[in-house]
């Protein structure tokens, strides 16, 4: 009986670390924004984390005939990505996120975490900066 017991516990464990792993840690997706960065704050009560927000150029709208801007709110844990992003509010810029299916509170408020950033005002960060974290 204790046998059986402990391979059932075993299984049960197992099980809650893939469902973790996958609501939390799976890259649903990557890809690449770009716009006018808005505002970026560290912010947090227990755990302060970066976010941002990107308004991107067009309007989408859900109901016809009603104007609402594209906005992109994503979080960042890189502390050097972070960093360049403070100076750059109101400029353009090309990031390139993961998007995961649900934010952990140590992560960011964001299912879009921002990993790279491409561009600033039209310039190749990467020509002046090694600004990539993977």
């Amino acid at each position: 009986m204790k046998k059986y017991v402990s391979v059932v516990v075993l299984i049960v464990i197992v099980a809650i670390s893939i469902i973790f792993w996958w609501r939390y840690y799976f890259v649903f997706g990557e890809g690449v924004k770009a716009g006018n960065l808005n505002f970026f704050v560290k912010k947090g009560y227990i755990f302060k984390t970066y976010e941002g927000r990107l308004i991107q150029t067009g309007f989408k709208t859900p109901v016809p005939g009603a104007l609402q801007s594209n906005e992109f709110e994503f979080s960042v844990t890189n502390d050097s990505i972070a960093s360049i992003l403070e100076r750059c509010s109101g400029k353009a810029v090309e990031l390139r996120y993961k998007e995961y299916l649900h934010p952990i509170t140590w992560r960011g408020m964001s299912n879009y975490v921002v990993f790279e950033i491409l561009s600033i005002d039209g310039s190749s960060a990467k020509k002046s900066l090694p600004l990539s974290y993977k």
